[in-house]
């Protein structure tokens, strides 16, 4: 529902219809009363989608999840226009729907939040909502130790968190059950420079590995060291159910030369013709990554797992030379495809 004026809860026969109402999508536009009417009769609802539109609080979309038996996903956007300017003056629109829905505590398994800012009232809910199976959130803020420490979700399955610290992600994934399959970061330590990148990532990565043994997507930055490079291929003999990867070197202490880049993808190649699960069928590439003709081709030679799929943000591997030995391996059935994507999808098509 985007736009309706029809009270449909007055109809004849709604009461018999619409109870059984089991997924609903609307946005905050709609009247607040729409959804007290709405709240008498649908409370079985047990997926529920929020497009917000404004700033306002609407508390009929929190009467309607109050009411709900077994509400099971909730997922709320935010979509402004491009000039909108959040003014932080005014009603916190998140909070009422937060409290409503840390009521849900014990029925609700799917998350996916996405806001304009981060909200204090979420660092309070979210260690509340225990059952969590799916947590999708587009900024996670900063959280001390402690209060990460209190995110224990042992039914987890899907962690994906666009802006997040890795030391904060490998704290929840110690703390989740063993079940993650899927976890995509868009760690911000290296963008901001942060000095702990290089231990951070390398702790993240044996978080991994110790508690993900069924991990299935995985996003990872780290720097190019040997450490990070042996912990990595660690990762690979541990978690044999990996399908795709992102990876992502940076080196946040220096600058390195075109030389030392192509080093590193060389080094990076060697781990995955070595270790790579017999599962894996796509490998990501970000940023800072160049290979060679020989040790692509190198690296295709002695491929062994499926038929691979191979995306890349550099426009390197469009020129004639690496066109062509791409082409020849598509031809050997080593390669499925290889492909220059732009940074977001390569980032976000996990």
């Amino acid at each position: 529902m985007k736009s309706i004026k029809h009270q449909i809860f007055y109809f004849p026969e709604s009461k018999t219809c619409l109870k059984s109402l089991c997924e609903l999508k609307c946005d905050t536009s709609i009247d607040s009363s729409y959804f007290y009417g709405l709240a008498r009769l649908c409370q079985y609802i047990q997926r529920l989608i929020i497009v917000n539109v404004n700033t306002n609080v609407n508390y009929g979309i929190v009467k309607l999840i109050e009411v709900q038996m077994n509400l099971k996903y909730f997922e709320w956007e935010d979509v402004f226009e491009d000039n909108f300017e959040f003014n932080y003056s005014r009603v916190d629109p998140y909070k009422e729907v937060l409290l409503a829905l840390e009521k849900k505590a014990d029925i609700l398994n799917h998350l996916k939040f996405y806001f304009l800012y981060v909200d204090h009232t979420l660092q309070r809910v979210l260690p509340k909502l225990h059952k969590l199976k799916t947590l999708i959130i587009n900024d996670f803020g900063r959280s001390s130790d402690d209060q990460l420490k209190m995110l224990i979700y042992n039914d987890l399955e899907t962690l994906i968190i666009d802006c997040i610290l890795l030391n904060a992600a490998s704290i929840i994934i110690k703390n989740s059950g063993g079940r993650l399959k899927k976890i995509l970061l868009e760690p911000y330590d290296f963008s901001l420079h942060d000095e702990s990148f290089t231990k951070d990532s390398l702790f993240f990565i044996r978080k991994i590995y110790e508690n993900c043994p069924s991990i299935e997507y995985l996003s990872l930055a780290f720097s190019p060291s040997k450490e990070h490079f042996t912990e990595f291929e660690k990762l690979l003999k541990i978690c044999q159910n990996l399908k795709s990867i992102l990876l992502t070197i940076f080196n946040i202490e220096e600058i390195e030369t075109n030389e030392k880049v192509i080093e590193n993808g060389e080094e990076l190649l060697k781990v995955l013709i070595r270790s790579t699960p017999i599962n894996l069928r796509e490998i990501r590439f970000s940023d800072d990554f160049i290979f060679s003709l020989e040790a692509l081709e190198e690296f295709f030679g002695k491929w062994r797992g499926r038929p691979l799929t191979i995306l890349t943000t550099d426009s390197i591997y469009e020129g004639e030379h690496y066109t062509k030995l791409i082409d020849k391996y598509k031809n050997d059935g080593v390669i499925k495809d290889f492909r220059c994507e732009p940074f977001i999808d390569v980032i976000y098509g996990l």
